[in-house]
């Protein structure tokens, strides 16, 4: 029995895989689920460990991005992403709080919790009103996920 088919290890995987950026709780509940996890337990894993990483970005990436920015190689690379979270941004600018939810809640790639995170900073969000929209936008997604996840295994 290897470390990966105990429920420890299941949880860990899910867990783990959904504070990647890219992959998320769009990656890690169909990962959890496959590996053998209930549903409920593969969502809930997902949206906690997606949660994680949100409040160490929206304190830490001015900072980091003004570290990156020393290397002239990097510059470019920051302007891009930072021109790429102001173009995703436009619905939170216009709508603040409901803008945040609806795009940390859409499960498609470039959204979600690190879009939204770097989004709330970049847009001065205040992670005390931040984080509970980023949470109830990840609960919309990973509800979706889900769904989808367990629809796409009873059609096969």
């Amino acid at each position: 029995m290897s470390f990966l088919d105990t429920l420890f290890g299941k949880l860990l995987l899910t867990f783990g895989m959904s504070m990647v950026p890219v992959l998320e709780l769009r990656g890690a509940i169909p990962a959890g689920i496959a590996a053998g996890l209930p549903p409920a337990a593969a969502f809930v894993t997902a949206v906690i460990g997606n949660l994680v990483p949100v409040p160490f970005i929206m304190l830490l990436i001015r900072r980091i991005f003004a570290l990156l920015r020393r290397r002239s190689v990097l510059n470019e690379k920051i302007d891009r992403l930072e021109k790429r979270a102001h173009l995703k941004g436009r619905v939170v600018r216009k709508y603040r709080l409901p803008g945040l939810i609806i795009l940390v809640g859409i499960p498609l790639p470039g959204t979600g919790a690190w879009t939204g995170a770097l989004v709330a900073a970049l847009l001065d969000i205040r992670l005390r009103d931040a984080l509970p929209a980023i949470l109830l936008g990840l609960v919309i997604a990973g509800g979706i996920t889900t769904a989808v996840t367990m629809g796409l295994i009873h059609l096969f």
